[in-house]
């Protein structure tokens, strides 16, 4: 039955990953034929990461991670019987565990998709909000400079170069 919840899990997380690979080619193709999201990306970005700073701090992102956080709290207060049950328990589990996380992926496309470094930040966060005992202070403090990064992304954005 373990294999069946773990299918689940892995389900939502695969499905969300589809979503936003096909996000992620549309906004690019949408981007390369409009110079107006070409000249606001930095703004935008800095939107993304304010967005994602207030959800770190929302009661939201706390509920999600205070259930993602024990797994086997979750387990014996969702518990449900045979395949059917596991499954939905898998479903349940990816999803609050997805709520956690998914702005923390989203910020990566204003970052550097593609950037190991702040691959490496991310999951560390990631990691100290589960799994250490300061996490939910962690998550708060990095919401706090996400905020703080995109608006200094958005003010930056409306300054111009000097010598233009």
């Amino acid at each position: 039955m373990s294999q069946v919840a773990s299918t689940a899990y892995l389900l939502v997380w695969s499905l969300c990953g589809v979503v936003a690979y096909f996000l992620a080619v549309g906004i690019e193709q949408v981007a390369a034929q409009s110079m107006w999201l070409m000249t606001n990306a930095a703004r935008l970005g800095g939107v993304v990461l304010v967005v994602a700073g207030l959800y770190q701090l929302s009661p939201l992102k706390h509920a999600c991670l205070a259930k993602c956080r024990t797994p086997l709290q979750f387990i014996l207060s969702s518990w449900r019987d045979r395949y059917g049950g596991a499954f939905r328990m898998g479903l349940e589990h990816g999803a609050y565990c997805l709520g956690c996380c998914w702005l923390l992926f989203v910020i990566l496309f204003p970052l550097g998709i593609m950037n190991i470094a702040v691959m490496a930040l991310v999951t560390l966060l990631i990691y100290a909000e589960k799994s250490l005992s300061i996490g939910q202070q962690i998550g708060r403090l990095a919401g706090v400079g996400l905020i703080a990064y995109g608006v200094l992304m958005g003010l930056l954005a409306v300054v111009p170069p000097i010598g233009m």
